[in-house]
């Protein structure tokens, strides 16, 4: 049976930490709009060629209405996709645009370099921590997850004491296989709980932080957010705001040490830290589910005409690896430029906080190139494990030693 008369189960089952699946290659060139069986045991469409994806997440028709009756349940138990908290955020249209304006002001250019030197502080610090517990460490337990929730937590005004409560909460709304439904429901209702006293608090004595100013533009009759609008945003930030990034930290890293040459090279010149950084994001095979979208009209794409109420997942990592859109796409190539990859999606949802896990990211190479330019892999590549079942892809552990 060729691969276009198949249902594949997704994800695509994939046991290698760093490299792709060999079927997207052939999905790309014989079947780019693919049928696939979800982990709820329901049917979508998968789509892998660059032009397709990028289509489909700047397109309006497109939506995020993911709890549409006739839509594909991601999974049986709920989880961030199906949450109807999500809803709450405008899916489009000048409410989307307003939500936009109003948050994006703290993810600027200026404001991200008003954050770096904290940023080098936060890692500096916790590398220190990583010496003096000794060689080998866990890169991504000492460095790459809590790196980005202090920073994400100083943002929101939320105590990092409280990170490991987030950790708990994110993986359990990320994750598509692990937890009962009567797990996410108790961590959706604590977390909802949590926000709504923090919330609570911002409004009774403000700060310099995010949810502060948007608690002062005042409600929906004054040109802000309402109060469940104002509280769903800062659930979102808190768990796209670190475990995205805390994930990618393992991989690019990982990805720069499986080949040594790639880190020798940033010591020998720096100045490449920012094209490294993008040509990691382009080639995360392993950045966990894309991005489901639900059909309401008939639409085509790719040359395949879809029905109204066809649920598509658009898998942004494969479309990175398409030949169409990037020379030698395969290759990682630190001096690639420019790079329009897909890993912060595309249009008017492209991801709000992009700018900030570049910086992140870009940080994190300075830091550890100064303070450990010998930083090696202390296990096999094949011995990395991925973390199965997360909407976002990572790496279990990440052993290195100095």
């Amino acid at each position: 049976m060729s691969i276009d008369e198949q249902v594949l189960p997704y994800p695509i089952p994939n046991d290698a930490a760093l490299d792709p699946p060999p079927e997207w290659a052939e999905l790309r060139s014989t079947c780019p709009v693919a049928h696939v069986e979800l982990p709820s045991g329901d049917r979508a469409r998968l789509l892998t060629r660059y032009d397709d994806v990028k289509l489909v997440l700047a397109d309006p028709r497109f939506t995020r209405q993911l709890t549409a009756p006739d839509a594909a349940r991601l999974t049986t138990d709920g989880g961030v996709f199906n949450s109807e908290m999500a809803q709450f955020i405008p899916d489009g249209g000048e409410g989307h645009q307003h939500w936009r304006r109003l948050v994006g002001k703290w993810f600027t250019a200026k404001r991200m370099a008003a954050l770096r030197p904290g940023m080098a502080q936060i890692a500096d610090d916790l590398i220190d921590d990583l010496i003096e517990r000794g060689a080998p460490g866990d890169l991504r337990a000492g460095l790459g997850f809590p790196l980005p929730v202090y920073v994400i937590c100083d943002m929101l005004g939320v105590p990092a004491a409280d990170r490991d409560r987030f950790s708990y909460w994110s993986d359990t709304l990320l994750n598509l296989t692990r937890y009962s439904k009567e797990e996410i429901e108790a961590a959706q209702l604590a977390f909802f709980e949590y926000m709504s006293g923090h919330v609570a608090a911002k409004r009774e004595r403000p700060g310099d932080d995010l949810l502060s100013e948007l608690i002062a533009a005042g409600g929906a009759e004054d040109g802000g957010l309402t109060d469940m609008q104002i509280l769903v945003t800062g659930m979102a930030l808190l768990v796209a705001g670190h475990e995205t990034t805390a994930n990618m930290i393992g991989k690019m890293v990982a990805m720069l040490l499986a080949d040594r040459s790639r880190w020798e090279r940033l010591l020998a010149d720096p100045s490449l830290i920012r094209t490294t950084v993008e040509e990691s994001l382009r080639l995360d095979a392993n950045s966990g589910f894309g991005l489901p979208r639900y059909l309401p009209v008939e639409a085509e794409v790719g040359g395949t005409v879809l029905p109204k109420g066809t649920t598509v997942v658009c898998s942004m990592a494969a479309a990175n690896r398409d030949e169409n859109a990037f020379e030698a796409a395969d290759r990682f190539d630190q001096t690639r430029s420019p790079n329009a990859h897909l890993s912060f999606g595309a249009g008017a949802h492209s991801c709000l906080g992009q700018a900030l896990a570049r910086t992140e990211l870009q940080v994190v190479l300075e830091v550890l190139l100064r303070r450990l330019p010998g930083l090696e892999l202390a296990v096999p590549v094949a011995e990395l494990e991925r973390v199965e079942g997360l909407a976002v892809g990572g790496l279990r552990t990440l052993p290195v030693r100095w």
